[in-house]
């Protein structure tokens, strides 16, 4: 057994797709086969089972995966480390975030950050996604830190509110309930309409129904989205109507705009991290200034 094939095993856990893992991975499928069968060979047993083009993780690869995640973490650790004590700390920061994020509030944290002494060396590298993507490969170390929502069961991951977001009903300019010409609206009087509702992959999507069932209404949904601007786009075409963050898109968009009248709770956005991960000086100096400064940047 070696730490190569520790870290193969991983990625084909992750996407059950040898193909796909080998493509991650930048070595081809039979390298990686030969890999997974001579590790399974030594263990003695069956980790992956073949099920019609793709692979499913068996029971005991389940039981062996935990175990793996657990050790690649650790010498990930070890090795960032090592960097911070030979000063060799590189000022690279991964970071994701959801797609809401892109518009305003990662450009103004990522100037903030920038425009402190010492700090005009930092290198960001990004990615956008939901929720449900970017917290599964945070526990993959893909990234250091992300901007998204809160997954309450996920015990893996550390979430620390940082901006509250503001919810809205939009509709089409020409939509009955536009026409009527009112700044907010009860949910209840809306529910005659079809929505456009965010995927599961969103973090935003528990939160959205917890809002319709505490009220005890059901909409009807005419389609699920994954990312806000679609959202925009269809609700623009009167598709259906939408509940979604109130972002600078909605501006300059041909939609209408109203406040949900008593919308529950405030809705937050997380600065997430894999527990236990250890992160070079800059990116952890950059989680404590947008802890800090969240509420000192005017984010929306």
């Amino acid at each position: 057994m070696n730490l190569k094939q520790l870290y193969y095993f991983k990625r084909l856990a992750e996407k059950e797709h040898y193909t796909a893992a080998a493509t991650s991975l930048f070595i081809t499928q039979p390298s990686l086969s030969h890999a997974i069968a001579e590790l399974e060979k030594e263990l003695g047993v069956m980790l992956f089972a073949k099920q019609g083009r793709n692979v499913r993780i068996t029971e005991y690869g389940k039981q062996f995966l935990p175990y793996v995640e657990k050790a690649i973490s650790e010498l990930e650790n070890g090795r960032e480390e090592l960097k911070r004590m030979s000063g060799d700390t590189l000022d690279n920061i991964n970071l994701a975030f959801i797609y809401t994020m892109g518009e305003r509030v990662v450009p103004q944290l990522i100037e903030g950050f920038t425009q402190q002494p010492g700090r005009q060396n930092a290198v960001f590298s990004f990615s956008q996604g939901a929720t449900q993507s970017i917290v599964q490969e945070l526990k993959a170390d893909k990234f250091d830190l992300a901007i998204c929502s809160n997954l309450v069961d996920e015990t893996e991951i550390e979430f620390t509110p940082i901006i509250s977001q503001e919810l809205v009903l939009v509709t089409s300019r020409n939509h009955p309930l536009a026409l009527r010409g009112e700044q907010s609206i009860e949910l209840a009087d809306a529910m005659d309409y079809p929505f456009i509702f965010f995927s599961e992959k969103s973090g935003l999507r528990p939160f959205i129904d917890k809002i319709f069932s505490q009220k005890n209404l059901t909409p009807k949904v005419v389609c699920y989205v994954e990312e806000d601007t679609a959202m925009v786009g269809l609700v623009s075409i009167n598709y259906g109507i939408a509940i979604m963050p109130r972002i600078t898109t909605l501006d300059y968009s041909n939609v209408q705009v109203m406040n949900i009248t008593n919308p529950g709770e405030t809705r937050y956005v997380y600065l997430a991290m894999r527990k236990g991960r250890v992160l070079s000086a800059t990116a952890q100096a950059f989680k404590q200034f947008v802890i800090q400064h969240c509420n000192t940047l005017a984010l929306k």
